[in-house]
């Protein structure tokens, strides 16, 4: 279904989910929870998302009022995002979703993603 279509709907959770849909979003917030970042601090950060991504999301987030981009004239010239209010009230949210993961993530779910990765990436080689 087309974001557009969610972002209007009647029902709340469509809404919401329509901001926060990206995989991304969600990590972004919680990285911003207790510092300005630079855009290179929050691909380093992030780890796995490109920069092309990286950029693309943050636009977004920036369009939907999460957070804003500030430029600092100064040589060199830097850019830090900041979360906005409207970000910042997302953060109980995100922090819940981390101690439910804290929870119940366990020491067996990590070696079978790590299982996972490592026969993936035996059947990229093969192929």
């Amino acid at each position: 279904m087309n974001s557009k279509l969610l972002r209007y709907s009647d029902c709340p959770m469509k809404r919401s989910m329509s901001i926060l849909g990206s995989k991304w979003k969600p990590i972004l917030i919680y990285s911003l929870r207790e510092r300005n970042a630079r855009f290179g601090q929050l691909a380093a950060i992030v780890g796995t998302i490109s920069r092309k991504v990286l950029a693309a999301t943050l636009k977004e987030m920036e369009a939907e009022g999460l957070v804003t981009r500030e430029e600092h004239a100064e040589p060199p010239l830097r850019v830090e995002y900041s979360l906005t209010e409207r970000g910042r009230e997302l953060l109980p949210i995100m922090e819940s979703l981390s101690a439910w993961d804290l929870k119940y993530y366990t020491l067996e779910d990590a070696e079978r993603v790590k299982s996972y990765k490592t026969t993936a990436r035996q059947r990229r080689k093969a192929a």
